[in-house]
């Protein structure tokens, strides 16, 4: 789920609350709420972490934060996030790639992890670790080289 500025050259301000109590307001151009499969996609590139897919948690990533705080969060699954938008203009809010909804100032998104996992369908086993390597083409140096 991301929820994104509409307009250049203004950011958005989302008060990020995490289960009943207020965290943070963000000023950024958008924030990114991912699962640890979707890590490696739209928050990777906006500095988040990547997170194992064996690891149940939510990552909420800011994108481009006018902040002195500007770094992701892993959260536990059980906690609900909720983003209402603060002052100022609106946000688009994405899912996979595709606009679903306009939010204004006052506007409430609540995003949590479901309790029933996903079931992937795989076809062979998949080492997290290799996959990582040749996805983002990195090198093993070994010792003495």
């Amino acid at each position: 789920l991301v929820v994104e500025k509409l307009d250049s050259g203004h950011v958005i301000r989302v008060e990020v609350h995490l289960g009943t109590e207020q965290f943070l307001t963000y000023e950024a151009d958008g924030l990114i709420i991912s699962s640890p499969t979707g890590s490696t996609a739209y928050s990777f590139s906006a500095r988040g972490p990547v997170v194992s897919p064996h690891l149940q948690a939510m990552i909420l990533t800011p994108i481009s934060p006018h902040m002195l705080f500007d770094r992701s969060l892993v959260l536990e699954p059980s906690e609900t996030v909720e983003l209402r938008m603060a002052e100022g203009p609106p946000a688009a809010v994405m899912i996979d790639g595709s606009r679903k909804a306009i939010i204004e100032p006052g506007d409430l998104v609540k995003c949590s992890a479901n309790h029933t996992p996903a079931r992937l369908v795989t076809f062979s086993t998949r080492d997290f670790h290799q996959i990582l390597k040749k996805k983002f083409g990195l090198q093993s140096k070994h010792m003495g080289d």
